[in-house]
């Protein structure tokens, strides 16, 4: 059975030595392997995927224990998970920038931007916390909607809305994951970029401007791929037709490019790096 995996098995897939798994679950709690009445642990494929993901994370400098938290959110232990994991558990090239909020707010107008110009066809996904936040920049997400397969923003509406010509509105709770987090999502076949960020707790006493995110921009075609089937797997939550929608098209749709190119999105975030500082 592919559920009924030895140690030796999980180091195999994963390229984690047996060692440090058993260290991990002795230090961390994780995996949580079963137990045979002999001793011996058992996984499952599913623990192949976490500890594939927490590879990822580490390989982009977070701590064991912070890679840990986030390659369970990415795994959908919730129903709604997390758009930053799915995109940061990627093999992208991109490392995490902290920036201000008026430099994510270029960051998501540049995209969009190129999403009217480039993008044909795309499906399409906003995250923006707060539905005031959302408001003043509807009118460019309807001309974009107005040319997607699907279209779908998230942010605390007071009701799951669905406007003439316009994106989904849906609608998050106060506790969700995504009430922190800030996204542009384009996945398309011929333009792909994803833009994803978590605001930091503390850090907005600077007014809105000194708001700041820790945040990853890629053109990646397999980041924005997972980033938008975990926005599917969310949206099924809330308005399960769009969710639906998504799943469909996602299904058998081809990537941007069969061969991404990590020195672009390498030097995109230095020159974001250099406009930061």
């Amino acid at each position: 059975m592919t559920d009924d995996l030895a140690i030796k098995d999980i180091a195999e897939r994963t390229g984690i030595a047996a060692g440090t798994i058993r260290m991990w679950e002795q230090r961390y709690g994780f995996p949580e392997p079963q137990r045979l009445p002999s001793g011996y642990r058992r996984y499952t494929l599913d623990d192949v995927e976490t500890l594939r993901r927490v590879q990822a994370y580490r390989r982009r400098g977070l701590s064991v224990s912070a890679a840990i938290e986030r390659a369970r959110e990415a795994g959908g232990a919730s129903d709604r998970p997390s758009l930053y994991a799915a995109v940061a558990a990627t093999e992208h090239h991109a490392r995490p920038q902290v920036l201000r909020k008026p430099t994510l707010e270029a960051l998501s107008r540049a995209i969009e931007h190129e999403t009217l110009a480039l993008a044909a066809a795309p499906v399409l996904v906003g995250a923006f916390q707060r539905e005031r936040f959302y408001r003043p920049i509807e009118t460019r997400w309807r001309r974009m909607a107005a040319h997607a397969d699907a279209a779908a923003v998230f942010a605390d509406f007071p009701a799951t809305y669905h406007p003439p010509g316009g994106p989904a509105e849906l609608r998050i709770e106060p506790g969700d994951v995504l009430g922190n987090e800030w996204a542009v999502i384009v996945d398309a076949p011929g333009f792909a970029a994803s833009l994803v960020a978590w605001e930091q707790p503390g850090a907005g006493n600077g007014g809105q401007d000194g708001r700041r995110f820790e945040a990853i921009w890629t053109l990646d075609p397999v980041a924005a791929r997972r980033a938008c089937r975990a926005a599917a797997r969310m949206a099924a939550t809330i308005d399960p037709p769009t969710g639906e929608r998504f799943e469909e098209l996602l299904a058998d749709r081809p990537l941007a490019l069969e061969q991404p190119v990590p020195a672009l999105t390498a030097l995109a975030n230095r020159v974001v790096a250099y406009l930061e500082r």
